[in-house]
């Protein structure tokens, strides 16, 4: 996928932020910003679903009416006709793929919520721990906009393992695979960083950016991974750490 410098700037600035350490909450409203930028987007909201109640809470956004989002929780997200269509994806998602942007014009909760604060384009990504839908990305733009499009889904495919991972550790989950001493000696540090990252399922690009180096770095960095573990596929790095848990 090829990055214009604007976006390289923005994904540098993200991944940056993405890196630090934030509390779950902290993490979600500072996104918001790298994310209108990144995307040039008008309206960006974020919740996190809750099980027990079967409900989106914990709301923050940008360019949104409280009283409006205050509305969203008291009603129009239980009578909402795109949000769970979208949150079971489990990847980014164009609202359009989901509903026909006419179709969706004609429902109460475009006309009374979207429409009310200027939503009218959107794309969704909701992360997940296993099975638990831990957060949510709601982006946003307005009508006299374009639609998002296939290239915002790539964009957005980079962005979600990072901000996955930033919750995950803000919610104080445990490393997934931390290597015992059999392993990790045989890395250099940076290679022991490359490998945990593959081991968090980031691609080579969301890598080279965290690290600050060109892609092609990373996949010299791999090559040594393979042959130091003795794998040959980048499954094979976790398996090896698996083994030394």
């Amino acid at each position: 996928m090829y990055v214009t410098a604007q976006e390289s700037r923005a994904l540098s600035r993200l991944f940056g932020l993405l890196a630090e350490d934030l509390a779950e909450r902290e993490v979600r409203e500072r996104i918001g910003h790298h994310l209108l930028e990144l995307l040039s987007a008008d309206q960006f909201a974020s919740f996190v679903w809750d099980t027990p109640s079967g409900s989106f809470g914990s709301g923050v956004w940008l360019n949104m009416s409280p009283d409006n989002l205050a509305s969203y929780d008291a009603y129009y997200q239980f009578n909402d006709p795109i949000t769970l269509k979208l949150q079971a994806r489990r990847e980014p998602t164009l609202v359009s793929q989901i509903m026909p942007q006419r179709e969706l014009m004609r429902t109460e909760f475009f006309n009374d919520f979207l429409a009310r604060d200027g939503l009218h384009w959107g794309v969704n990504v909701f992360s997940y721990a296993g099975g638990r839908n831990i957060g949510d990305l709601r982006i946003w733009r307005g009508r006299h906009r374009e639609n998002f499009d296939l290239r915002t889904l790539e964009l957005l495919r980079l962005v979600e393992p990072a901000f996955t991972g930033a919750l995950i550790r803000a919610g104080g989950a445990p490393p997934r695979l931390m290597p015992e001493p059999a392993v990790a000696p045989r890395l250099s540090q940076r290679e022991f960083e490359v490998a945990m990252m593959i081991c968090e399922g980031l691609p080579d690009k969301v890598i080279a950016y965290r690290l600050g180096v060109e892609t092609s770095t990373i996949r010299t960095y791999l090559k040594r991974i393979f042959d130091k573990l003795g794998v040959h596929r980048r499954s094979g790095i976790a398996a090896a750490f698996a083994r030394h848990r």
